[in-house]
């Protein structure tokens, strides 16, 4: 309850946000952060643990239901993603940019809420791609690639598409640009110049 209120106000302030501003949105007593966390700091972890993690994406993505179009599906993928992404980036740009260095001073193997272990990262992506592939297996047969393979090439173009664009001609493809793409190239006509 305290970090899903905290969330929004630390994409907005970074490490600025106060205790009494998160206790006003949390609807409780500002004493009441203390007790659940050491301090401030700790507070702020919680929220860049909550917005790296990949529990809420994986449960959208498990709700997407495999009985739709494969570019329905892939499209509720993507935009659930893009979702997860800008979240994560907003709290945490918004805290490295107001000077706050999660897990500083902490070591590698600390407990959670702190340093997360280096190959986390690589645990999240697997289970993100796994469940792309899921969205992706009623369609086997149609493929050329498999789903997994198919999943890898979705989460490259998507994670692509999050960069900051130099100009307009940069600018990312929207989910169904990037959904036609994987799914029928970028030919007008098979074989086609």
């Amino acid at each position: 309850m305290i970090v899903a209120a905290t969330l929004p106000l630390v994409a907005e302030f970074g490490a600025a946000v106060t205790t009494s501003q998160i206790a006003r949105a949390a609807g409780i007593g500002e004493a009441t952060i203390f007790r659940a966390f050491k301090d401030k700091d700790e507070v702020l972890d919680a929220c860049v643990a909550e917005a790296v993690g990949t529990e809420h994406v994986l449960r959208e993505l498990a709700s997407i239901p495999l009985d739709e179009p494969l570019d329905a599906r892939l499209t509720e993928a993507a935009e659930a993603l893009c979702a997860h992404m800008e979240r994560m980036g907003a709290v945490v740009g918004s805290l490295y940019a107001s000077g706050h260095r999660r897990g500083r001073d902490r070591t590698p193997d600390a407990g959670p809420g702190e340093r997360p272990p280096q190959d986390s990262r690589a645990q999240s992506l697997a289970a993100l791609r796994e469940a792309v592939a899921e969205l992706i297996e009623p369609d086997r047969d149609a493929l050329r690639l498999s789903p997994e393979r198919v999943a890898s090439a979705f989460l490259g173009l998507l994670f692509t598409r999050m960069t900051t664009p130099v100009n307009e001609a940069d600018a990312p493809l929207a989910p169904q640009e990037l959904l036609s793409v994987l799914l029928h190239g970028t030919l007008k006509s098979p074989g086609g110049n």
